[in-house]
């Protein structure tokens, strides 16, 4: 089970297609973070520190690394999508906090069977998925019993 990377002083991943300024201030801005963000978050971190990156040229970014496969995409109940850098190249899946938003990418082996077999089942080829596992994370559920 692996942690997405801390933020701190380390030089931002590369972003894949066009070098521009406004894409690697959105690289940037994602390697800052630990949690997933949408596209309106990360849009106002960069307005705050002073980089001049608009709202489309952020969400266009994002789904430019997205499709990169470079950071992972979660839909919220809110039907909002948020981001966050990937922490392994590897097929994962996400527990996250409802409460604070912190992540942990997870293995499902018997997820992958699963999703195999019932595909199998029914002549689908090629298949792929996503699972996400939403609750309450250990540092939020404590801090709610006091």
């Amino acid at each position: 089970m692996a942690t997405a990377p801390t933020g701190g002083n380390a030089a931002p991943a590369p972003v894949r297609g066009r070098s521009t300024r406004q894409r690697t201030a959105v690289a940037a801005a994602l390697d800052e973070v630990d949690e997933f963000r949408s596209a309106q978050d990360l849009h106002d971190m960069l307005k705050h520190r002073g980089d001049s990156v608009g709202l489309t040229t952020v969400y266009r970014t994002l789904q430019s690394l997205a499709d990169a496969g470079e950071v992972d995409v979660l839909r919220t109940s809110d039907g909002e999508s948020v981001y966050r850098r990937c922490s392994t190249d590897d097929h994962h899946h996400h527990l996250v906090c409802r409460v604070c938003g912190k992540a942990v990418e997870v293995e499902g082996p018997a997820v992958e069977q699963w999703a195999e077999t019932i595909a199998a089942q029914h002549g689908y080829v090629n298949v792929a998925h996503t699972v996400e596992i939403f609750g309450t994370c250990a540092e939020c559920a404590s801090a709610a019993a006091k």
